[in-house]
């Protein structure tokens, strides 16, 4: 059976609130470096192009009905033929994207400055926490949980007699890495440089074709079923005044 601890009160003082407080200070100075260390781009002309192409193509697709039909064919012609349509990219006109990137020293800088302001005070950070504050129970969770959970919250205590809900100080530190991303879009904003898990993802998408958008948005279009709800108005309003009327 687990055993129920009776956490001191200075281990929330002087672990759990300082701990919490220095992440949040940590995460605003990440934000204001990343900053400082943003060299100003000039938007790509071509990118903004592809972006509002596919803008009107969906536009398009979600309003087909509502437009005749060979307005729709003349449309559709327009955006997906196969000679000079503006959503065909040729196969051998498709730019590649990690050439680009190599090719312009500011794009590579960027990411790495960017990938250094995420890496370099996480790495401290977690160095701090792992000499100070490793083995202590911080919190307890006041709601049950199943054994799963154990290794995400009891990170750097090996004791299976601990209850679940016990978190240590390493794994609060983790949940906080993860969890105060709707406090930093509260105080810096939505698109602030806190968040790391869009940065990875950013990182794992390396080397994205923008023009596959294209195509993608070419073969939605293409199979598109044109249905002109203007002739069904009248019979829709013919029925509705027939059940107000009778």
């Amino acid at each position: 059976m687990a055993e129920d601890l009776v956490l001191d009160t200075a281990i929330r003082d002087w672990v759990l609130i300082p701990l919490s407080v220095v992440m949040v200070l940590i995460g605003i100075l990440r934000h204001f470096v990343s900053k400082l260390m943003r060299s100003s781009q000039v938007p790509d002309a071509k990118i903004i192009k592809e972006g509002q192409l596919i803008v009107r193509a969906r536009n398009l697709r979600s309003g087909a009905n509502f437009i005749p039909p060979r307005s729709f064919r003349a449309r559709r012609f327009y955006f997906s033929n196969e000679e000079n349509g503006l959503l065909h990219v040729p196969k051998g006109q498709a730019p590649n994207p990690q050439a680009q990137m190599f090719s312009d020293p500011n794009m590579a800088m960027d990411m790495m400055k960017k990938n250094l302001s995420m890496i370099i005070p996480q790495t401290l950070t977690f160095a701090w926490v792992n000499f100070f504050f490793s083995g202590f129970v911080a919190a307890k969770i006041p709601f049950p949980l199943t054994q799963r959970f154990r290794s995400m919250l009891q990170n750097g205590i090996d004791l299976s007699t601990v209850d679940v809900s016990y978190v240590s100080s390493r794994s609060w530190y983790f949940l906080n890495l993860f969890g105060l991303r709707g406090l930093f879009s509260l105080i810096l904003g939505e698109d602030n440089a806190t968040d790391d898990t869009q940065r990875m993802m950013q990182m794992s998408g390396f080397g994205f074709d923008p023009t596959k958008s294209l195509g993608a948005e070419k073969d939605s279009l293409d199979i598109v079923q044109h249905d002109w709800a203007l002739p069904k108005f009248e019979q829709r309003a013919e029925a509705v005044l027939r059940k107000v009327l009778s």
